[in-house]
């Protein structure tokens, strides 16, 4: 059973894997109010109140042999307490405390700390995860850490020899994946006489305003606003764009930003923990400061004026993908624990 946002690509990443490497089928279960106003927050606060017994209602139902959940906080503190075992959490950013001055970051502290009490396995994408698991105490015997990975058979490299300069975004458009910045930084490197093709994939609730603010930056000719797109279509954007930028406040591990080293496209992204487990200054991406418009356009600009460098380290990283982050190895691992997760329950209960 899987709790969470069916939807995100990241969920249906990890579904799709454990079906193809583990055999499994899978029932989901996720709230219905979004929470994006406070009339929705509302009645999500209202429907998480009465979700654990629904979720139990549904295990009666499907009797399924292991539940698991994205995020230590709302669905990992759901799963925790639905009475079903093993169970299976998922961190899905640096923290999942977030935002970090919120009124309520006491209760999802109490939120988090039951999920990792009580799961039997904790995901850590990455090593930068363990950090804050660390210091929260968590029983470390606990945590695997591994991406999920990228598929390489559909996210094919493509040198950067072979196409023309041209940048992409893949992240939400939502306010802490810092559109602006990028549209900021492409309105100084114009005005530098630098006109870099830019596209930007997906939706979210800054789409218009990041339309508009196109628009008065000069820049919406050079602009191209996607939307939310199949994801069998985005390798391919990848693959013909030499520069991938991903300018977020905070990171955990970035199924992106492995895609885009997956293809080729040279990472420029913000100098974050998360994002420096992986990324080089100079060497196989560039970091740039938290909401830096100007030191993106520098960055962007040197990136361009080194086309030699771009293409070796676009193949250093497709490189590194292929030996840390493939998606059929490391999915076989996480459905192989999986099973032998569910085999030692029922061992247990036989004896």
């Amino acid at each position: 059973m899987f709790l969470g946002e069916a939807y995100r690509a990241d969920a249906i990443t990890w579904m799709e894997g454990l079906k193809q490497f583990g055999d499994f089928e899978i029932v989901t279960w996720e709230l219905q109010h979004p929470g994006h106003n406070l009339k929705s927050r509302f009645k999500r606060f209202i429907e998480y109140l009465s979700a654990v017994r629904t979720i139990r209602r549904v295990i009666r139902e499907h009797r399924p042999d292991m539940v698991i959940a994205e995020r230590t906080t709302s669905y990992g503190f759901l799963a925790a307490s639905c009475g079903l075992h093993p169970v299976a959490i998922a961190q899905q950013g640096r923290t999942d405390l977030w935002p970090e001055r919120s009124l309520t970051m006491p209760l999802k502290r109490m939120l988090q700390h039951r999920a990792f009490k009580y799961a039997d396995l904790i995901h850590a994408w990455g090593p930068v995860m363990t950090i804050s698991m660390q210091e929260a105490g968590v029983e470390m015997s606990k945590v695997m850490v591994l991406p999920k990975g990228v598929d390489l058979a559909r996210f094919l490299f493509e040198n950067d020899a072979n196409r023309a300069p041209a940048a992409i975004v893949t992240r939400s458009l939502q306010p802490e994946y810092r559109h602006d910045v990028i549209l900021r930084a492409f309105s100084l490197l114009a005005s530098r006489g630098i006109r870099l093709p830019l596209v930007i994939v997906g939706d979210g609730s800054r789409k218009q305003y990041l339309q508009q603010l196109a628009q008065e930056l000069n820049i919406a000719d050079q602009v191209t606003f996607t939307g939310r797109i199949p994801n069998t279509q985005l390798p391919q954007l990848l693959a013909s764009s030499s520069i991938y930028l991903s300018m977020p406040v905070t990171e955990g591990v970035s199924a992106s930003l492995f895609e885009a080293m997956a293809c080729g496209s040279y990472p420029i992204v913000t100098d974050l923990p998360g994002n420096r487990s992986w990324i080089t200054h100079q060497d196989n991406g560039l970091l740039v400061p938290v909401d830096d418009a100007t030191a993106l356009a520098n960055e962007i600009e040197w990136a361009l004026a080194n086309p030699d460098l771009r293409k070796k380290a676009s193949e250093h990283n497709r490189n590194f993908v292929e030996t840390y982050a493939d998606f059929h190895t490391n999915m076989k691992k996480i459905a192989d624990r999986y099973h032998e997760m569910i085999n030692e329950k029922e061992d247990n209960v036989r004896n």
